[in-house]
């Protein structure tokens, strides 16, 4: 049987979280023998673009023989979103009711497709316009950034408010960064983008919402047996028992 997998859906914020020290990373090695972590991550992408891609990131073929429905997706989007339409990334920018119909459609789309799936929404962080300026994107000719975390904010509250419409678990960044008062340097690197820092909140945000609704390492078995389970005068015995045995009773956490 193949392995479960947890998919994260998102910007550039997502398509970094398999670098070093990333919150994807993190959640692939906390589930290393439990569930396949499957990144989806698409830089610089806003929910009109997602809303465009969602049949070739989640193709009909995995409905086909054997396909187990995902045991959760994160949908991280907003901050492309949130751009601002008379600035540098207008072509970016997604009207705020626009944004709110696009994440329905979103979970819609996935709920349909798999009921049994837990669609977890991740609201778009903070922004540091300071640091944004320092970190310039494209031509930028005035003394203005292209984001605000005002903007970033209305985004984040319009986020909650769809999973809460839609009985969605959800990771409110924008706030839970905002209980840190060096809360620009600390987590994100450049105004925008995650630290070190950053990654282990949304790690430890995503990985608290995935046990709220019950996928922990002390819910979820391991597929094949952890050497806790072996008889040293015996090691194959245990590979005879498989079919019964759950192994999570033998895992070391």
């Amino acid at each position: 049987m193949m392995r479960p997998k947890i998919y994260l859906f998102g910007d550039s914020i997502t398509e970094e979280s398999f670098s070093a020290g990333g919150w994807g990373a993190a959640l692939a090695h906390h589930f290393s023998r439990t569930a396949d972590v499957v990144l989806r991550g698409f830089s610089g992408y806003n929910t009109r673009w997602a809303m465009k891609v969602l049949d070739k990131v989640f193709p009909a073929e995995m409905n086909v023989g054997n396909g187990r429905a995902p045991l959760a997706v994160t949908v991280f989007f907003g901050a492309n979103d949130a751009c601002l339409p008379d600035r540098c990334s207008a072509f970016q920018h997604v009207p705020i009711d626009e944004y709110s119909q696009n994440l329905h459609a979103i979970v819609a789309y996935l709920k349909n497709r798999w009921p049994s799936t837990h669609v977890i929404l991740i609201t778009p962080p903070p922004i540091d316009e300071v640091a944004r300026l320092l970190h310039r994107y494209g031509e930028i000719h005035s003394d203005l950034p292209e984001r605000t975390n005002e903007a970033a904010r209305n985004y984040a509250k319009a986020c909650v408010t769809v999973a809460r419409e839609c009985g969605a678990p959800v990771v409110d960044l924008w706030s839970r960064m905002h209980q840190f008062p060096d809360w620009g340097k600390a987590y994100l690197r450049d105004g925008l983008h995650l630290t070190l820092g950053g990654n282990k909140i949304v790690f430890e945000e995503v990985i608290g919402k995935l046990k709220e609704v019950g996928l922990s390492l002390e819910t979820l078995p391991a597929d094949l047996p952890f050497t806790d389970a072996m008889d040293p005068n015996d090691p194959l015995k245990v590979f005879d028992q498989m079919p019964t045995t759950d192994f999570k009773m033998f895992r070391v956490i």
